[in-house]
C-alpha cells in the first residue's frame, strides 16, 4: 500500500509539471509561459535578425510546435558561457547597452528544442534539434526585445534561469509569427 501511494503522488507530480507549456510570439518579441492556459510568467525575448524558417544553416528562427528535449545548466552560477553545451566555468561580463559585439554567447541555461513536425521543424534539412536551437541566456542583455540571435531565442539572464525552473523535458513550445 505505501509503494503504492507513493507511484500515485510521483504520478500526480509529473501531470502537474507537464502542464506547462511555451507560447513564443517573435511578433511581440516575448516568451508566454502558460499552465492550464492560463499565464504564468511573460519574458522578453530575442529571436534571429535572419528572420524565420527552417532551413539548416540560415540561422533563422523556426516556427511551429517543439518539445524541450534536453536541459543544460542545472545550479551552474548565472552568466556561465557554455561551449558546443559545455560548461566553460567561466562567467561573462553582460552587455546592457544596444552595442552587438563579434560573439554570440550561449550562458546560464540550455533549453534545446526539437521539432514536432515533419517538414517543418523537424527531419531533413529542417530539424531544429540537428540545427541546435535553444532558448538559453546571452552576453547581449541589451539587445533582449529585438531580433539580434542566430536561431535560437535568447532571454535575460535571470528570466531563462526562472523559466528553467518552471520547465521539463517534454514541456511544448509553440514558436508563431
Amino acid at each position: 500500500m505505501h509503494k503504492f501511494i507513493i507511484i500515485l503522488l510521483f504520478l500526480a507530480v509529473n501531470i502537474s509539471a507537464m502542464t506547462y507549456k511555451i507560447d513564443i510570439d517573435i511578433s511581440q518579441q516575448r516568451l508566454y509561459l502558460k499552465q492550464n492556459d492560463d499565464l504564468i510568467k511573460s519574458y522578453p525575448i530575442s529571436s534571429s535578425k535572419y528572420g524565420e524558417g527552417s532551413t539548416e544553416n540560415s540561422n533563422m528562427t523556426p516556427l511551429g510546435l517543439h518539445v524541450i528535449k534536453e536541459k543544460i545548466g542545472t545550479d551552474v552560477p548565472i552568466n556561465t558561457l557554455f561551449i558546443s553545451r559545455i560548461n566553460t566555468k567561466r562567467t561573462v561580463n553582460i552587455e546592457n547597452s544596444r552595442n552587438k559585439t563579434k560573439d554570440d554567447h550561449i550562458t546560464s541555461r540550455i533549453l534545446w528544442l526539437d521539432g514536432l513536425e515533419e517538414g517543418k521543424n523537424k527531419g531533413k534539412g529542417v530539424d531544429s534539434y540537428s540545427r541546435y536551437i535553444y532558448i538559453h541566456g546571452t552576453h547581449e542583455e541589451g539587445l533582449i526585445g529585438e531580433k539580434a540571435s542566430h536561431g535560437c531565442i535568447r532571454m535575460l539572464n535571470n528570466d531563462v534561469i526562472d523559466l528553467y525552473n518552471y520547465v521539463n523535458i517534454g514541456t511544448e513550445v509553440y514558436i508563431s509569427v
